[in-house]
């Protein structure tokens, strides 16, 4: 078990990064399949290398133009990557290059870079790119030896070049890279799968109809996983997994179960390299032949094909790209002759640098098992996630509940303003908790619906088709219980309640503060809660998302696209937004990442009447250069003085004869909308453990067939930490509060913000304190998570 090996040591003290690139030339390439989110990579490359001091090349058409060399290699500028961050695909042309694999090939590529002195190469794309890379780092020298020999270059030329850095980006829609949480082009995907079953769902519903549906995915499963996860599919097959022998049978039952429940629709997610346990294809024209013998169902086969790759990448990808773009400047420029080839990606949300060399492993790993048919070692390569996922899956789709009950009942309810994603939550909770055995109770409107006895059993079939609408089905409100104690308790005990799930906001964090320390007096608060954070703020302490956060993201994300545009049209305009987020600026942050902000004013980030000059000195700086027009978010709470109207007055009368402002308050579009493929999954799996959880305390906490449960452990809030989903007792979140302003006192986003700056041409330290150490991953033991 190596643990992380330094790979180089930190810079004195951070302000080094602006001149740490002086005499050096980065080339940054993408090659393979395209995916979403490689044009943010490139952009935060060429902007972030460019602030360093360092010169930056495009090479177009991948591998291809690097051989070419020629018109192929150009030197990038900061405007030339304006306007590339909302277009999917890559701008800068990929290509599949048989050349490159060939030693001539890569001799044309070496004498091509080192005749202009680059020395650094960032590559995006996918294992089979990232493994040519590696082949062309090892071949370097005897490449430049083999060049000197036949002239190609000079002695100088060559000692100048001694050594190649390479650093890659993983830039792949199937998520198939180990080592790795997510892969650029992955989340926006899913949007694109996501859209399409949910248009799909209206129409089998109204014809009764069966659709299976084929992803892409030839090695692996993730978008088949995922998407089955997201729109509670009735059966998924993917390339890890294959289905047991009798498959036939159990579909055909699972769909006349769903259809028994009361369902009109059945649907079949297919990954295009499913197969049996004995490697045999399986297609989604054998599963709709099967269905229609032996049932007789109306079924609809879609293959959904390259639309899969097309579209705007999501607001995830745009962050992941731009976030990866920094870091992989960084790991090049302080490279050393003796680094490794390296990938930089994210784990949880650090970002982290991986040898190349051994993540590729690990994947060929992967299909060695598959190919091996050792199928549960292939599901344990992909990572804990992966499992996690599956295993979700597995118990929501192909359990039923059992004919013994537990004798315990759950209530769930969702408290403060409506989330995205709240309603696959209550799903996932009502259905494993009757899996458990046990009987679930819904609570309408909040608190006040606890207190007024708002409470009704809800079963299987009460939550079906939840995981895709947007807002509350349950009905949600901000009323906080203090005041209503005595009427909670009656509730309770009338409804013999022995479990709370409160999905919401900072107001469930702080009416579940309150229902604990109402159990001092009311003994029938004394069961156990578990609160679930969800509000599009993100602002509940101990967690680092909350459900609903990642749809309004989008939706303010999708809105500045558009105002970019109509500014682009104009010319010479400003925009001034308004998000929301209370005083959290989570959402204003994120978005400008997103969107390419150039400033974002937000309350954790305190900024004066000279900071307001700068940016407007800064704007009409920009005027002058070919990207004429501005885009400023102001989160609603960042200062009480310097109003969304005041900024606007601001920028009108100081830009006057250079631009026009125009102000935008987004307003509750923000909290609307169907969830992201993110705010389903996680909903759903939020949903999922709170109930196992749950489940234990209550017999833990059970003497007698009566509940007591009065420690502080018996009322946790389920968050997402780095990368694991954990549960924290209230009280010792009560300490990382503020109270006043509704915020955790510490917030990992916040480091981002000199991101944003950078791109948006501000000099900015980089804080590069946290640096990002070289992790080994191979033989990491794969710890599944406690059973769901």
């Amino acid at each position: 078990e190596h643990k992380s090996k330094k790979m180089s040591q930190p810079p004195e003290k951070h302000e080094r990064t602006h001149n740490l690139g002086i005499g050096k030339a980065i080339a940054v390439l993408t090659s393979g399949g395209d995916a979403q989110g490689m044009n943010a990579a490139v952009r935060a490359v060429v902007r972030v290398g460019i602030f360093t001091g360092a010169k930056v090349y495009f090479v177009h058409e991948g591998y291809q133009g690097l051989v070419d060399g020629g018109d192929n290699i150009q030197e990038a500028t900061w405007e030339r990557v304006s306007m590339m961050l909302q277009l999917g695909g890559t701008v800068i042309g990929s290509a599949r290059c048989q050349d490159f694999r060939t030693r001539e090939g890569r001799l044309k590529a070496a004498r091509n870079l080192v005749k202009r002195g680059i020395t650094n190469l960032c590559v995006i794309g996918g294992d089979g790119s990232l493994t040519g890379a590696n082949t062309f780092q090892a071949e370097w020298s005897s490449l430049l030896v083999e060049l000197v020999k036949t002239g190609g270059v000079t002695a100088e030329e060559a000692k100048n070049s001694s050594h190649l850095n390479i650093v890659g980006m993983v830039g792949s829609i199937d998520n198939d890279f180990c080592g790795t949480d997510m892969t650029i082009g992955t989340d926006s995907a899913l949007h694109r799968i996501m859209e399409i079953v949910d248009a799909i769902t209206t129409t089998a519903q109204s014809h009764q109809r069966t659709f299976v549906l084929e992803v892409m995915g030839r090695h692996c499963g993730y978008l088949a996983l995922i998407t089955a996860l997201a729109c509670g599919a009735d059966w998924v097959f993917i390339p890890e997994s294959p289905p047991e022998d009798d498959w036939e049978e159990h579909l055909c039952r699972r769909l006349i179960e769903t259809r028994g429940r009361g369902s009109r629709l059945n649907i079949i997610i297919v990954a295009e390299g499913a197969i049996t346990k004995q490697g045999q294809p399986i297609t989604s024209e054998d599963i709709k032949n099967l269905v229609v013998k032996r049932l007789g169902y109306d079924t609809r086969v879609t293959i959904l094909g390259h639309v899969q790759r097309g579209g705007t990448p999501s607001a995830f990808d745009r962050i992941l790209g731009s976030r990866m773009g920094v870091e992989a400047v960084m790991a090049l420029l302080e490279g050393t002759p003796d680094t490794p080839a390296c990938v930089v990606s994210l784990s949880g949300n650090q970002a982290v640098r991986l040898p190349l060399m051994e993540c590729v492993q690990v994947t060929k790993d992967v299909t060695t098992a598959m190919n091996e048919r050792r199928f549960d070692d292939a599901v344990k390569l992909r990572g804990r996630s992966f499992q996690n996922n599956w295993n979700v899956y597995k118990l929501l789709a192909h359990v039923r509940p059992p004919s013994t009950k537990s004798g315990y009942n759950l209530a769930v309810m969702n408290v403060g303003a409506p989330a995205s994603g709240m309603n696959a939550a209550v799903r996932a909770a009502v259905r494993i908790g009757l899996i458990h055995g046990h009987k679930m109770l819904a609570v309408h409107d909040g608190f006040d619906g606890l207190a007024h006895g708002q409470v009704e059993e809800i079963g299987w079939g009460g939550v079906g088709g939840w995981t895709g609408l947007g807002g509350s089905k349950l009905g949600t409100k901000r009323t906080l219980p203090k005041k209503y104690l005595e009427e909670i308790s009656a509730t309770i005990s009338s409804f013999n309640i022995h479990g709370l799930i409160i999905i919401g906001g900072f107001e469930a964090f702080t009416g579940s503060l309150e229902l604990v320390e109402g159990r001092g007096k009311y003994e029938e608060l004394c069961i156990p809660v578990c609160v679930i954070p969800a509000t599009v703020s993100n602002n509940v302490p101990g967690s680092d998302f909350s459900i609903g956060a990642d749809t309004a993201l989008n939706t303010i994300t999708t809105t500045c696209d558009r105002i970019k545009q109509s500014a682009a049209g104009t010319k010479r305009r400003v925009f001034i937004i308004e998000t929301m987020g209370g005083y959290c600026g989570y959402l204003a942050t994120m978005a400008g990442l997103a969107s390419g902000a150039d400033a974002a004013y937000i309350f954790e980030d305190p900024f004066t009447i000279r900071d307001l000059q700068v940016n407007v000195e800064h704007l009409c700086e920009k005027m002058k250069t070919t990207v004429k027009r501005g885009l400023v978010l102001r989160n609603e709470k960042c200062n009480e003085n310097y109003t969304t109207d005041f900024i606007f007055n601001l920028y009108s009368e100081e830009g006057k004869g250079i631009f026009e402002s125009r102000k935008n308050v987004l307003g509750h579009m923000q909290q609307g909308g169907t969830p992201t493929p993110f705010d389903r999954n996680f909903g759903t799996k939020m949903g999922a453990k709170s109930v196992a959880w749950l489940t234990g305390k209550i017999k833990e906490y059970s003497r007698h067939g009566r509940i007591f449960a009065n420690t502080a452990d018996s009322a946790c809030l389920l968050g997402m930490r780095r990368r694991s989903l954990v549960f924290q007792p209230l009280a010792e979140l009560e300490e990382q509060t503020d109270f006043e302003h509704r915020l955790p006192k510490q917030q990992w986003w916040l480091k981002l913000r000199p991101i944003l700056k950078i791109l948006a041409k501000y000099k900015a330290d980089l804080d590069t304190s946290e640096k990002a150490h070289l992790e080994h991953i191979t033989h990491k033991g794969v710890p599944a998570e406690a059973n769901i």
